[in-house]
């Protein structure tokens, strides 16, 4: 009987997220025919949409995901602030509760205890979670409750929100249009529709990203990289590296992955705006990828394909240890010059430089087979 209690009190409907989650949705469809129909719509609604579109999906996955979540880089405190005031115009909660629901969905990732685990369906993962009221469980965020600017936030996140996320655009759309017409222009645009495109490409990380696409990198979870799904989510679609390699600041790690979210990052580490950018080495990344592609080979009857994966496993770490002994033996070559003649040394240096640039060769060589294996790879499906 007392179980029963606790599962009744446990998916109790949440009133007020349920009635701004459903009530949004028909506010916008609303608002946007009706404006529309009476006022139609110019560059400068579409101008302010855009950039409320951009400073809140950016501070949603640069600033509460990768800076505040995951501590991939550090930030100066103008950019901390940018992100709290617009992350609390996307209405997805404090940076603080947002950070604690997502440090514990890493954490537990797929199971029971995973906030929005798409083990409980693609609904629960993308919403449902959001519309029950269950019972709040803090992960550690001593770190976020240490900054001011944070705290500031979590206690009038919601005033925040409406000021920023609203009423901004609408006053925007004032001056922009002129009155009242102007401030409906910008509210419906830059706030509403806003919101609802915000959240479910938001969502959609939780749900889509962990449904379909690749495991590349590691089948541990659910996760899943999808390029398509990273165009309109600020690179966030590279989610099985993101689930296997969380401290590197960038989701899309090569360098024509879509993810503005790592050039926004990036793009302020040259004013020093952010700094201490982590990236795992691509050495780690390559091995773990090999490793992945191995431990599905496994489940192969095909003996040759084992055979040839191993293979590249081992000439990939033999071409990243030679690498490293190169460049090592370089760098103590132009160290210990004393003695050495310049002709003697010049020509010491372009030796090793010849063997560095074999070694290069040696692992482009490698990747392209290794991606010539993984294209002909029976189907797991």
């Amino acid at each position: 009987m007392q179980a029963q209690a606790q599962e009744a009190v446990r998916w109790r409907l949440d009133i007020v997220n349920a009635s701004f989650m459903t009530g949004i949705p028909i506010l916008t469809a609303i608002g946007l025919v009706w404006y529309t129909m009476n006022h139609g719509f110019s560059s400068v609604e579409l101008g302010i949409f855009v950039f409320m579109y951009v400073a809140c999906g950016l501070s949603i996955t640069a600033g509460y995901h990768r800076l505040f979540s995951h501590r991939t880089h550090k930030s100066a405190w103008p950019l901390r602030l940018f992100y709290a005031l617009f992350g609390a115009g996307a209405f997805q909660n404090s940076v603080i509760k947002w950070c604690s629901n997502h440090r514990r969905h890493h954490l537990v990732t797929d199971t029971d205890d995973d906030p929005y685990s798409v083990m409980k369906g693609f609904f629960w993962a993308h919403i449902g979670w959001i519309l029950i009221a269950d019972e709040e469980r803090v992960e550690k965020v001593e770190d976020l409750e240490a900054d001011p600017i944070l705290v500031f936030q979590d206690r009038h996140v919601f005033v925040l929100g409406f000021l920023v996320g609203m009423v901004l655009p609408g006053v925007a759309g004032w001056f922009l249009l002129g009155g009242v017409t102007g401030f409906l222009g910008g509210f419906i645009w830059g706030g509403l529709l806003r919101i609802v495109i915000v959240h479910h490409a938001t969502f959609l990380i939780n749900s889509a990203a962990h449904t379909w696409g690749t495991q590349p990198y590691s089948t541990a979870n659910t996760s899943r990289d999808s390029p398509f799904l990273s165009l309109f989510t600020y690179g966030e679609g590279y989610h099985n590296f993101h689930h296997t390699f969380q401290a590197d600041y960038r989701n899309g790690h090569k360098w024509y992955h879509w993810d503005p979210s790592k050039w926004w990052i990036r793009g302020f580490s040259f004013i020093k705006m952010t700094s201490d950018l982590h990236k795992i080495p691509d050495k780690t990344i390559e091995s773990r990828k090999m490793k992945t592609a191995f431990e599905t080979s496994k489940k192969l009857s095909n003996s040759e394909i084992k055979e040839n994966v191993q293979s590249l496993i081992d000439r990939l770490r033999k071409g990243y240890t030679d690498l490293d002994t190169h460049r090592k033996a370089l760098k103590a070559a132009k160290k210990n010059k004393d003695g050495v003649s310049s002709q003697k040394m010049k020509s010491l240096c372009n030796e090793i430089k010849k063997e560095i640039k074999a070694a290069k060769q040696a692992i482009a060589q490698i990747r392209v087979e290794f991606q010539q294996w993984m294209d002909g790879l029976p189907s797991m499906a």
